[in-house]
């Protein structure tokens, strides 16, 4: 084998272990004016153990400003945590941004809160991925991005 094959092979290789172990880029959103934010902030440390890539909005963010964080990080994960009671009005609206701009397909949406039982199916209608209440442990939550999140 000549050398340049070797490099070929080494860099193809390099290339594949790269994408394989490529972190996950997660956006862990509180939208609107809600100022509760331990959760966001519980989750956003336990991703980062877990070894996904965080970026935490801040608090009081409107639904655009969440839509063009997620665009312009290219995130795969977008996560919405709200507890304000307004996820029937701007969850839709941050979806209707996504789709918008291209990012609806290949971002996974997850929203946590206290979300009552019967506004959960108009939200999976939106798009949202799953909804992970009080109570709902971190490993389940870990897990499902890991095994949900887009491949890119």
């Amino acid at each position: 084998m000549s050398s340049d094959q070797d490099e070929d092979s080494q860099s193809q290789h390099h290339t594949q272990t790269a994408e394989r172990d490529r972190s996950i880029r997660c956006l862990v959103s509180k939208v609107g004016l809600d100022g509760h934010d331990r959760g966001a902030h519980v989750i956003s440390r336990a991703f980062r153990d877990a070894g996904f890539e965080v970026i935490y909005s801040g608090l009081h963010k409107a639904p655009d400003e969440i839509v063009q964080a997620a665009v312009q990080e290219d995130v795969d994960v977008l996560g919405i945590s709200i507890l304000s009671g307004a996820h029937d009005t701007l969850v839709p609206k941050i979806m209707d941004g996504l789709e918008e701009y291209g990012a609806r397909e290949d971002t996974l949406v997850l929203v946590g809160g206290v979300i009552p039982d019967e506004d959960r199916p108009e939200l999976e209608d939106e798009g949202v991925a799953a909804i992970f209440g009080p109570g709902t442990s971190i490993e389940e939550t870990i897990e499902f991005v890991r095994e949900n999140a887009p491949e890119r």
